[in-house]
């Protein structure tokens, strides 16, 4: 096949020195090797590339000698699939051998090895991921996949419904996609694969779940994306009890810092949700699932006519992190694009940035040595003295607290 298009200058990451060194090691015996999937995609886009993934029609086992002869460690992360990836100073090139599939399990599959790179690229999910570039810059494209790209189609190589039957996770995958690279409207075809398929998810494992889910939210404007869901049913299989509010829209509007993390993106579209089924299903992290868990099931009253007195006793009891979740959510509540509350929202966030903790100035040992004896008691005045302290906006110090303790606890032994 004759290359489509030639990268150039080549890119930082494809002339970096550890890159060649895998790429001179893989090829020492006059095998060719290409680039292939994502880092081929976002180097045409001109975007930031992650991770290098190279193809070569030598074995694995072929693979891990020439790495070894080179000086270069490897890991067999996926051996019986072809997969070994070369670590240099940290630095991770997943290298797989080009293979085909000889039977898909809707997750998994056999494949066999090959040496034929169109059939490799015919395995490959969306068009835009079967391009592959060699050292050159020689760019080949074997499914019309650099037209899709430029013009933002996400469409899958071959017949969308075969290829979520053959792997369930290419219909989230597609989602995520669109929402990074689509412009415009979706394929048609693959949209009707998905409404098809869309229970299908239910089989997925939490991470994956969890990791096309949080990656399609952490895109630039994913609420299009999430209608999409909706509209095909497969939000209803992903999320149950989600809704494509325009919650979510909203937040990316305020376009305020912040307001792109996917886990308070995720909280925009659960609130009628159980967020802590959310969070097993997902398996999110412990720190992920109580951020998700209290941002659904807080309390605390945001409004932007908080004055400033009120607006640091919150701070005070919750802590800035979560206060500019709370008042990001607030603002997404109000609309996330009303101009005459705008500054108010973004004082708050302002406010959120330069809160720096403080303490009571009073502690435990200071009622014990006021002669109260060691109980709940103790607590209870730290209590009475810290809600006084909070109602003077924190003004008083340890001198004027010590003796409002004091005052306290001889009311105690007086009744």
């Amino acid at each position: 096949m004759e290359p489509a298009r030639t990268l150039n200058p080549l890119p930082v990451w494809m002339t970096a020195p550890a890159t060649r060194r895998v790429v001179d090691a893989l090829s020492k015996s006059g095998a060719e090797v290409r680039f292939v999937g994502g880092c081929v995609r976002d180097a045409l886009l001109g975007r930031p590339v992650a991770d290098i993934d190279i193809a070569t029609p030598e074995p694995p086992e072929i693979v891990i000698d020439r790495l070894h002869s080179a000086g270069i460690h490897s890991i067999p992360t996926g051996i019986a699939h072809g997969t070994i990836t070369a670590v240099i100073d940290g630095q991770h090139f997943e290298i797989t051998t080009l293979r085909v599939d000889v039977e898909t399990y809707g997750r998994h599959a056999e494949v066999a090895f090959t040496d034929d790179w169109t059939e490799d690229a015919a395995r490959r999910d969306f068009t835009m991921n079967a391009l592959s570039c060699d050292s050159d810059g020689a760019v080949f494209d074997p499914w019309g996949g650099l037209a899709d790209l430029e013009a933002g189609h996400v469409r899958f190589v071959g017949e969308a419904k075969t290829r979520i039957e053959e792997d369930h996770l290419r219909l989230l995958r597609f989602f995520r996609f669109h929402a990074w690279y689509g412009h415009g409207l979706p394929d048609e075809a693959a949209l009707a694969a998905c409404a098809t398929w869309a229970s299908s998810i239910a089989g997925l494992s939490g991470e994956r779940l969890r990791v096309e889910t949080l990656k399609l939210l952490a895109a630039p404007d994913p609420a299009p994306v999430v209608d999409l869901l909706a509209t095909t049913g497969v939000l209803a299989h992903l999320l149950p009890g989600a809704t494509a509010s325009p919650r979510l829209a909203a937040l990316v509007n305020t376009n305020a810092r912040g307001s792109a993390d996917p886990v308070l993106r995720l909280a925009t579209l659960i609130r009628d949700a159980d967020a802590q089924a959310v969070a097993e299903r997902f398996r999110l992290s412990n720190d992920d699932a109580a951020r998700l868990t209290s941002l659904t099931e807080s309390t605390v009253v945001i409004a932007p006519g908080d004055d400033e007195i009120v607006r640091r006793a919150t701070l005070y009891r919750i802590g800035g992190e979560h206060y500019r979740d709370l008042v990001l959510l607030a603002w997404a509540d109000a609309g996330g694009s009303d101009a005459s509350e705008a500054a108010s929202f973004q004082a708050m966030l302002t406010a959120a940035d330069e809160w720096q903790p403080i303490a009571l100035p009073v502690r435990g040992a200071d009622v014990l040595a006021l002669g109260v004896a060691a109980g709940p008691r103790v607590g209870e005045l730290l209590e009475a003295v810290e809600e006084w302290w909070i109602k003077a906006d924190f003004r008083p110090d340890r001198e004027a607290a010590l003796e409002k303790l004091s005052a306290l606890v001889a009311d105690d032994q007086t009744n």
